[in-house]
């Protein structure tokens, strides 16, 4: 994508009433006035709400506000110019139940209050091979402890990636630190019995893989709050 195409997406990012644009300073000292108050200031309702984590161009979000316009969806990523598309579809399909958020997924804990939150979804997110990199690991130790702060106790978290090594690295650590594994699959598009909202809401990289054939994995899981 060229700067100019990113510059404008930006500029209209700033004009959506459905993104939500922090400076790291106003969260980190407190001074996110959402914290703690997504159902009443931005939903306006008690629905429950669902987060996905590195939402990329939106696609999961939307997709699952459609497919569940009784919950509120939030779609973060840092790269506000990625999720514009998915912001625009929600606003030009008048979808009052999907948001779209810009912030480090780090800050999770300063973005949302204690037991805010329903649901998590991380769709796709880079495995980060390399063992200097597992601390940007997504579902890594750090990560599923500040997920538990602002999940229900009974919150459910769910992981579909195309990386084998991402799906068996945190099964292993999912097991090893006694977190309850609900459902995993290594395939879900050649085993019978995968989650219809697993299969059937995709991904732009997702039919990428699916071109070449490459397996798309699933767990869906609890994090231990001891």
């Amino acid at each position: 994508m060229g700067s100019k195409n990113k510059l404008k997406r930006f500029k209209e990012n700033e004009t959506f009433e459905n993104v939500f644009q922090p400076k790291r300073d106003e969260l980190i000292e407190g001074k996110f006035e959402l914290k703690g108050n997504w159902n009443e200031k931005v939903f306006k309702n008690h629905n429950k709400i669902v987060l996905e984590l590195g939402c990329g161009k939106g696609e999961y979000t939307v997709g699952l506000a459609k497919k569940y316009p009784n919950k509120n969806f939030i779609g973060i990523d840092i790269k506000g110019a990625r999720f514009w598309r998915g912001a625009k579809t929600a606003l030009e399909d008048n979808m009052s139940n999907a948001k779209f958020l810009r912030a480090q997924i780090e800050l999770i804990e300063y973005i949302f209050a204690e037991n805010e939150v329903d649901e998590i979804w991380i769709t796709f997110p880079d495995p980060q091979i390399k063992y200097k990199r597992t601390k940007h690991r997504m579902t890594n130790l750090a990560f599923l402890e500040r997920y538990k702060k602002v999940l229900k106790p009974d919150g459910l978290m769910h992981l579909k990636t195309d990386s084998e090594f991402m799906h068996g690295y945190t099964l292993g650590l999912l097991h090893g630190a006694g977190h309850e594994v609900l459902y995993a699959n290594h395939n879900v598009y050649k085993l019978e019995g995968s989650p219809e909202e697993v299969t059937r809401i995709q991904t732009f990289y997702e039919n990428q893989y699916l071109e070449e054939d490459k397996p798309i994995t699933y767990i869906r899981f609890k994090i231990n709050q001891s």
